[in-house]
């Protein structure tokens, strides 16, 4: 059992053998347990590359050692279509970037997830945040851009961390809590929730509601609860046409593309596209992070000694998580990448994880590094589509782990992590822990 406390507390702590401190200088890798990661000797000389679109892979396996051979050997690497449409795998640093920052041949307008071929194409193509091209991109982005500013995120601070207050007087009141959907996945919550008006005698069943469609449980449960969200917004929509008010939602209700109204279905669509976006990130990012810091007591340690690692340590947490396992774009017109001739039309699937630990682009790329600079990772995108919200999930991270660190003596597990089952998000679907109040 991991235990993350102070040294002087002895009845919560690991054993003698297992040291809860590291020398200030120390950088560990990853023990050989650590889920996603591969010792930096490993090479495949077949690898499974079909194995990237199995859930599985991800739930119970490692694809770092299929993505670190493809970088070696074939890093745009055709895959031939089978359950999904045939589509380029991109797994090089410069090569995502690339294609991230060239909105005009690599678009986004007809989906930007792997959808298998009986699905047909996703029905959010072209009308919403993450799924537009410039100009239109632009025009829906500056309808609710001013929320994310820092001046707004700023703003909101004094809240968020009340908010984080009581969520982790209630975790530790409870004894032992699943992190992930007690911890993690309720201040982004919280936030958008506030931002897109949702009274607050409404958040914790909506809550419930993305509990269940984000987490455990089967897809047809998953689905049930999506189309209950989808209904809830339904709802606050046309409350919002009789009644505007400052918030996202009415920002989307009442705003003007090119002159129009956004139809209700594209107002619903966003709402969705919002509140996905609005939790997903830190959710992962901050439950994968607490694993990691599990893995390593030391440099919980080291942050809890010196504040002023903060900032360095949420850019490692989220290069580290990279919350998201893979982005698709399509090719608008013939072109070359990483050597191969791209057809218009093509689909190219960019993988964040393999971008993140791409050995030549980062210095010792499977080490956690507290503190890593430069770290100009792609966890939160680039381009066009860099995340809207990446002021606010820094702030809400940073915020999640201070009041942790000077709240919280120490944090156990009590029992195995379950993976996400995804081959959408990389993260944790549960991580059952104890934490003992300070």
């Amino acid at each position: 059992m991991t235990t993350l406390a102070p040294e002087t507390a002895a009845p919560l702590t690991a054993p003698a053998t297992a040291p809860l401190t590291a020398p200030p200088t120390a950088r560990l890798t990853a023990p050989p347990t650590a889920r996603l990661t591969a010792p930096p000797t490993a090479r495949l000389t077949a690898p499974p590359t079909a194995r990237l679109v199995d859930p599985e892979l991800y739930a119970t396996g490692d694809p770092y050692p299929i993505w670190r051979w493809m970088r070696d050997h074939d890093p745009v690497h055709r895959h031939e279509a089978a359950e999904y449409p045939g589509f380029w795998s991109v797994t090089r640093y410069d090569d995502v970037r690339a294609v991230y920052q060239d909105a005009r041949v690599f678009s986004s307008a007809r989906g930007i997830l792997l959808r298998p071929r009986a699905h047909g194409e996703d029905p959010g193509g072209g009308r919403t945040l993450a799924l537009t091209d410039p100009p239109r991109h632009k025009a829906l982005r500056s309808l609710v851009a001013d929320w994310f500013t820092t001046r707004s995120v700023r703003a909101l601070e004094d809240a968020m961390r009340g908010a984080v207050r009581d969520v982790v007087a209630r975790a530790v009141e409870l004894g032992e809590c699943d992190f992930v959907t007690d911890v993690a996945a309720r201040l982004p919550l919280y936030v958008i929730c506030r931002l897109m008006g949702v009274p607050a005698h409404e958040q914790e069943m909506l809550f419930a509601l993305t509990s269940r469609a984000f987490g455990a449980g089967r897809p047809e449960d998953r689905s049930i609860a999506h189309q209950e969200i989808m209904g809830y917004f339904v709802e606050l929509m046309y409350r919002r046409m009789d009644e505007p008010a400052d918030d996202l939602v009415s920002a989307l209700v009442n705003g003007e593309v090119d002159g129009e109204l956004l139809s209700e279905e594209d107002v619903l669509l966003n709402c969705d596209n919002l509140l996905v976006g609005g939790t997903e990130n830190v959710r992962l990012a901050v439950s994968g992070g607490m694993s990691t810091f599990l893995d390593r007591p030391g440099d919980w340690e080291r942050l809890r000694a010196d504040r002023g690692l903060m900032p360095a340590a949420v850019e490692e947490v989220l290069r580290w998580t990279s919350s998201a396992t893979h982005i698709l774009r399509t090719v608008t017109e013939p072109v070359e990448l990483g050597g191969r001739l791209l057809a218009e039309g093509d689909r190219v699937v960019l993988w964040t994880p393999s971008a993140n630990r791409d050995e030549r682009y980062f210095t010792d790329p499977d080490v956690f590094d507290l503190t890593r600079r430069p770290n100009r990772h792609l966890a939160l995108g680039a381009g066009e589509h860099f995340c809207l919200g990446a002021m606010m999930t820094r702030t809400e991270m940073r915020i999640l782990f201070e009041e942790l660190l000077g709240s919280v003596r120490a944090i156990e597990r009590t029992g195995p992590e379950v993976p996400v089952r995804s081959i959408v998000v990389n993260g944790l679907e549960s991580l059952p822990v104890r934490m003992t109040a300070r």
